[in-house]
């Protein structure tokens, strides 16, 4: 462009420097940058983050910030709805150009589209990039053009093209923007827990940032990869990669993953190449849980499949809730993870199915209390895996698990927890008399739920009328 305004680069769920698109493309137009945040929990149907989610949140701008100071540059921080915000601070710096990554849920690309209007027409440049998708969602489609929803041909579908892209480097500097810009002190938006404090076990677990997840990156390839097929549902071993909440906070990008694991399974065999092809195949999930939210908007309230709006949910026990929340429901591998959860912030993914399938269907409690429950504590908080899992293991959703499928949490821990190193780390009264009974009868319960399940079989096309007359009996919680 012409101009010699500022270049504005908006950060959102991209607090990284590294294969940043968006910063890229304004480093390129070699104007100085003004980069922003902004915390928006007002614009109609964005979701307000959890609160283990703003914990994490906190730290991860304070790290990007730092990493933009040392480049020469700073991070201006604004609150308040984001179509309003942009506008406002692009005309107060004389912005020409405005770029941000883009976002997925419907809610945002709202927002971003009024924006890009409302820039666009005053003669700002707008441009917006993927930066945290491999495959952007409208780009990858059925022989018939439609979307899909079953992950294995999705995938294929993925891979049959062309490699994702190569990352793009760090920049070296910054031109920073050198007039006056009001910012909100960090601090001052309250995301870290204080009365009480209950982030102790986070900040033992987890340290934020763009450096923190290279470093977890690195460690994994070097040191887990080759054992990850074989281990990876053991939740005793550390073999997983850990970098679940840094790559929705974007900090890494799946570009960055991609190409760092096909470099480091270059000369590996057997099991070893399988494991490559595995953890490849989960950032594959996560792809396609977005593929499936870009066309399913409500996926956190609304099923999938229509039948299961027919659901017959019992009356909610709210005390039976509570014991599931807080891990004391007599059910050890159940216990064990909802209180690595608390705890640490996060789950091991096993785990989270084993206490999903526990609370849906031993529990028959609605899934969407138990995906609101993840949203507000998991530091990993994802607006499409997180609603995507939950339907999953509900049998309501996407390439869904039958419902019929039962996962037995005391098998389930016979095989992946067989000297219960898993629980007891989480459980210390495990094996004591301190630890209570069951709340529930594993096998009464599983035949509850499958009574249930009966009730709404062969009921598609019923329900699928009642959703278009808008009968209320077939609505969400």
């Amino acid at each position: 462009m012409s101009g010699d305004g500022p270049s504005l680069v908006w950060f959102r769920d991209d607090l990284r420097l590294a294969d940043n698109p968006a910063l890229t493309a304004a480093l390129d137009r070699g104007k100085p940058i003004v980069a922003v945040y902004v915390l928006d929990e007002e614009s109609p149907a964005v979701r307000p983050l959890g609160g283990a989610a703003r914990w994490w949140l906190h730290g991860s701008l304070t790290s990007l910030a730092e990493s933009l100071e040392r480049r020469g540059g700073r991070l201006t921080l604004r609150r308040g709805p984001a179509d309003g915000v942009i506008r406002e601070l692009a005309a107060s710096v004389g912005a020409d150009a405005v770029f941000w990554n883009r976002r997925y849920g419907q809610a945002e690309r709202e927002v971003d589209t009024r924006i890009k209007s409302a820039l666009t027409a005053s003669g700002t440049e707008t441009r917006s990039f993927a930066a945290s998708l491999l495959f952007e969602p409208w780009t990858i489609q059925t022989g018939q053009g439609g979307t899909y929803s079953v992950f294995t041909p999705f995938w294929r579908a993925c891979t049959a093209g062309p490699p994702p892209r190569a990352p793009f480097d760090p920049p070296a500097s910054i031109p920073g923007f050198t007039g006056a810009i009001a910012s909100d002190l960090l601090d001052d938006w309250a995301l870290l827990p204080t009365r009480p404090d209950w982030a102790a076990g986070l900040r033992e677990a987890w340290q934020p940032g763009e450096a923190s997840a290279h470093r977890l990156l690195d460690l994994f390839l070097h040191e887990s990869l080759a054992r990850y097929a074989d281990e990876r549902d053991e939740p005793a071993q550390a073999v997983t990669s850990r970098l679940s909440p840094h790559l929705r906070w974007g900090e890494i990008s799946p570009f960055q993953i991609w190409q760092a694991t096909e470099q480091a399974r270059i000369g590996l065999t057997g099991t070893a190449q399988a494991s490559a092809t595995r953890f490849l195949t989960e950032i594959g999930w996560r792809e396609f849980s977005y593929h499936v939210l870009f066309n399913n908007p409500t996926l956190a309230t609304v099923n999938l499949r229509p039948e299961f709006d027919a659901f017959p949910w019992p009356k909610l026990d709210q005390q039976v809730l509570e014991a599931w929340q807080q891990g004391r429901t007599g059910i050890s591998l159940v216990d064990a993870g909802m209180r690595e959860l608390w705890r640490t912030g996060s789950m091991h993914n096993r785990v989270r199915m084993v206490t999903a399938s526990f609370l849906i269907k031993n529990l028959l409690i609605d899934w969407r209390l138990g995906e609101q429950w993840f949203w507000d504590t998991l530091v990993d908080a994802d607006a499409a895996s997180n609603p995507f899992g939950w339907q999953w293991v509900a049998g309501s959703g996407a390439d869904a698990a039958p419902y019929f499928r039962v996962f037995n949490p005391e098998l389930q821990a016979k095989k992946f927890d067989p000297h219960s190193e898993y629980i007891r780390q989480n459980v210390p009264e495990y094996g004591t008399d301190a630890y209570p009974a069951p709340i529930v009868d594993l096998g009464e319960t599983r035949r509850a739920a499958l009574a249930a399940y009966e009730q709404i079989k062969g009921m598609k096309e019923h329900a699928i009328a009642a959703r278009a007359a808008g009968d209320t009996a077939y609505g969400t919680v």
